[in-house]
């Protein structure tokens, strides 16, 4: 007979929270779709900015990813409302700069797709582009110190898929011409 206060985690009620969570707090997939571009377009001239959000979304399909952005808009929230005890609360209220645990949680984001996402992650967090500069402004009532390192995250780790998935694509069409020059 099956325990009714077994506790059972929905997927999907994670997924729209995690979405939820970030429209909420400011963040769209556009906003990030658009970090991605800055960081591949390069890279991927022919790039567009709907592949970009696309590979957001992939990335934000990730459970590892939803529970990192649930933890740290939480976090962000709970410093807000001044609820954390001393001295975190004065550490993360005030993006403490040798508080590193913001970043931490951020680079299990981008270890989802590998070692590439490092050095976009760097790039990005060092420079504060676009939503990531509204984000970091220390004058807002709103406190970010996750939420911006965690939308870093998300678009280095976009950023890393779409260059592994273009390495794939270009390898297949080199075995394609091998094979019709084989044949």
């Amino acid at each position: 007979m099956p325990e009714s206060n077994v506790y059972r985690l929905n997927s999907k009620e994670v997924a729209n929270a995690t979405e939820e969570w970030l429209a909420k707090r400011g963040v769209s997939k556009g906003q990030i779709g658009q970090l991605v571009m800055l960081l591949q377009k390069d890279y991927f001239p022919d790039l567009t900015l709907d592949e970009c959000i696309a590979n957001v979304e992939r990335v934000l399909s990730k459970r590892e990813v939803q529970n990192a952005i649930l933890t740290g808009i939480q976090l962000d929230m709970l410093a807000e409302e001044g609820k954390l005890l001393p001295p975190l609360q004065a550490m993360i209220q005030n993006d403490e700069g040798l508080y590193g645990c913001d970043e931490v949680l951020a680079l299990s984001i981008v270890n989802v797709y590998g070692s590439i996402g490092f050095t976009n992650f760097g790039y990005i967090d060092k420079f504060k582009p676009g939503i990531l500069k509204k984000l970091n402004d220390k004058n807002s009532k709103e406190c970010h110190t996750f939420l911006d390192d965690i939308v870093g995250a998300i678009a280095a780790a976009a950023s890393s898929r779409i260059a592994h998935r273009k390495q794939a694509e270009k390898e297949a069409e080199l075995e394609a011409i091998q094979e019709s020059v084989n044949e």
